[in-house]
């Protein structure tokens, strides 16, 4: 089959072995498979213990072979995958924190992904899908299971202010997530002027490049770093009002740092938290997407070939574009 590899000096697609399944296993004719950020930190040479790795967490698509043991599942059903692998034994396993689990590991990660015209995956982490919903554009349930792990992490309340770092596909769906959860206003600060037409068309308060230009002197009850950027994230965090939160949910370089004032923190009873991928949302997410709660056609701005994988991981490197996806059977 053809594959996309990340090896450490080079992203290429090649001809590799076509997968079969284990026990309790199945391989699934990928339909869809999201490029993120993790990806660039992949090709970059941080996550992947071990390269080269065939990269692809997010995907779904249609399963074309059962392991021995498979009972769930029949050839022929459309499945989202959820790319998690924890071992379920060690202390933050047995603690209810796989994502966090001291063997971590995740396909498309520490084992070969969907970026791929067939991927392996456990029968667990398969997600059976409706008729309702197109193969290719569930793939979008990956990243919306990290947003409703990060709203699980917020914990809200009605009516709250969110202001939200990033309008990229994770900015959009926390902002759609946080529209759901009752904010009484949801206001996005970006640099690129077409996010920030989206984030407008998919209904949020208001838009800016800088939360200079937004009226709120109090500051917001909730604030999300969805980008990364270190100077996102310490502006974010002098936006927060006193009692509020600030949420570290975009995926900063290994090696970053950033300045806060510790006081501030105590004296104004700010709360700081971090989200780290999906834990027990998934289901929950793939119901959420079936009902509508995000746009697969504002969502996906690109579809292209499997042949043009580096082409599209370079695309997402330079910011052009909201969700870039790679079709193998395109």
């Amino acid at each position: 089959m053809r594959a996309a590899v990340i090896s450490a000096d080079s992203v290429t697609v090649e001809t590799v072995p076509d997968p079969t399944p284990g026990p309790r296993e199945v391989v699934v004719s990928v339909a869809g498979c999201g490029i993120c950020g993790t990806d660039l930190h992949i090709a970059e040479g941080e996550f992947a213990p071990t390269l080269p790795v065939v990269p692809g967490h997010e995907f779904a698509g249609e399963v074309v072979a059962l392991g021995a043991d498979v009972t769930e599942l029949r050839v022929g059903d459309q499945v989202a995958v959820d790319p998690s692998l924890y071992c379920h034994e060690c202390h933050y396993c047995r603690r209810g924190r796989g994502n966090l689990c001291e063997r971590w590991g995740a396909i498309g990660v520490s084992t070969g992904g969907g970026a791929a015209e067939f991927a392996v995956a456990p029968v667990a982490n398969c997600v059976r899908l409706p008729d309702s919903v197109t193969p290719a554009d569930a793939a979008l349930i990956e990243p919306l299971s990290c947003a409703v792990r990060g709203f699980d992490v917020l914990a809200p309340q009605l009516g709250d202010h969110f202001l939200i770092y990033g309008a990229g596909t994770m900015g959009l769906m926390m902002m759609e997530l946080a529209k759901r959860a009752g904010a009484a206003g949801v206001e996005v600060v970006d640099l690129n002027p077409a996010r920030l037409e989206t984030a407008r068309e998919l209904g949020c308060t208001a838009t800016a490049t800088s939360a200079d230009e937004l009226d709120r002197p109090r500051g917001w009850e909730v604030v999300v770093d969805c980008t990364g950027v270190v100077a996102a994230i310490e502006d974010g965090l002098g936006r927060v009002a006193p009692g509020g939160t600030f949420q570290q949910f975009g995926v900063a370089n290994e090696g970053a740092t950033a300045s806060f004032s510790p006081y501030r923190i105590y004296n104004k009873e700010i709360r700081v938290v971090g989200s780290m991928a999906v834990l027990h949302s998934f289901e929950r997410a793939a119901e959420l997407f079936a009902g509508g709660a995000i746009r697969p056609d504002v969502m996906i701005s690109h579809r292209m070939g499997l042949e043009e994988y580096p082409a599209a991981l370079e695309q997402f490197r330079q910011g052009v574009g909201r969700k870039i996806q790679v079709m193998p059977h395109k």
